[in-house]
């Protein structure tokens, strides 16, 4: 896999993150502790696509 191939796919499960993040926010009964864990790991997968894209810079 080509690193730009690789970042497009983080960018991917990063959307798809922030989608549930805003979902999980709207829904009434949603757990604080399921928002927070989605939370860590979308800027985790920011920090990676990040890392990645000054490496090719």
């Amino acid at each position: 896999m080509s690193l730009n191939s690789h970042v497009e796919e983080l960018k991917k499960k990063h959307q798809i993150l922030s989608d549930k993040v805003e979902t999980l926010q709207r829904a009434p009964g949603s757990s604080d502790t399921e928002i927070a864990a989605l939370k860590k790991e979308k800027l985790r997968i920011k920090e990676e696509i990040s890392k990645h894209t000054e490496a090719v810079s």
